[in-house]
């Protein structure tokens, strides 16, 4: 009885059987059937969809979980869209990474998070470019005049907010610096220049690790003018003043005689 799935009557033996050689069987193709477009122009379209849908994803929509996640090869060239979860002090603040905003279903359909507990290590720390706001008290220090004014402002300014933050490099704090941007009555605002207009920071004075993204002139004319406003830190007297590089500057020079003390 012939197996019910044998292509021959079952009348031919394995020994009837011929080899053929690979060129035979090319000769034997039918590449006719292959030079019709309508047979691989499907095929191409579908493949080049998904390779091109991939790059797109993996470039523009894949959510960035924190600042070790940021390819080098994205800084100076891309930016980063997202909302500030917290602001830690008068220059830096914490961004839950929403790329393609609303249009990629944040806020509808791919909700935010909102207690810490759910925050934690999927925030990106941002530090922002080319501003140096007053010291907060931390690690025993205390704090510069103004710091607890810059980081109010600061907090409303832009916590809740969503915003872009152009990056340019990850500092020795494995925080992202970037010139960051907000929406503000339909206006996009410069975030550190709004500060230093106001007399909430100095421009950055750190001889190495500066970054102003091609805005440093137009960060220090605004600086002058609050300085000659004298609004914010400048309102005290010169004598007096001491930029938030030269306070730390003397807290770094101190720290080793009170240890010693």
């Amino acid at each position: 009885m012939p197996w019910p799935f044998t292509s021959s009557s079952g009348k031919e033996k394995d020994g009837d059987r011929r080899p053929v050689s690979w060129s035979d069987s090319l000769n034997g193709t039918d590449w006719q059937h292959y030079k019709d477009p309508r047979n691989w122009i499907p095929t191409l379209l579908v493949t080049t969809t998904v390779v091109v849908s991939l790059q797109i994803y993996r470039s523009y929509l894949r959510r960035i979980p924190g600042a070790i996640h940021v390819q080098p090869s994205f800084f100076r060239k891309r930016s980063l869209y997202g909302r500030v979860t917290s602001v830690g002090d008068g220059d830096n603040f914490h961004l839950f990474h929403t790329p393609g905003g609303r249009l990629a279903g944040w806020d509808w359909l791919r909700k935010i998070p909102n207690k810490k507990a759910d925050l934690k290590g999927r925030t990106i720390p941002i530090r922002i470019a080319g501003i140096d706001a007053p010291e907060g008290a931390h690690f025993g220090r205390p704090a510069q005049p103004f710091a607890t004014d810059a980081l109010a402002w600061l907090s409303d300014y832009i916590l809740g907010r969503r915003v872009r933050a152009k990056i340019y490099r990850r500092d020795q704090y494995d925080r992202i610096v970037a010139t960051v941007f907000v929406r503000r009555f339909l206006m996009r605002r410069d975030v550190g220049l709004e500060m230093l207009k106001r007399g909430l920071a100095t421009t950055y004075e750190a001889k190495y690790g500066a970054e102003f993204g091609g805005l440093e002139e137009e960060y220090k004319a605004a600086e002058a003018d609050a300085k000659a406003k004298k609004l914010g830190i400048w309102g005290g007297k010169p004598r007096h003043f001491e930029s938030p590089r030269d306070y730390k500057t003397r807290m770094n020079l101190e720290e080793p005689r009170t240890k010693k003390d």
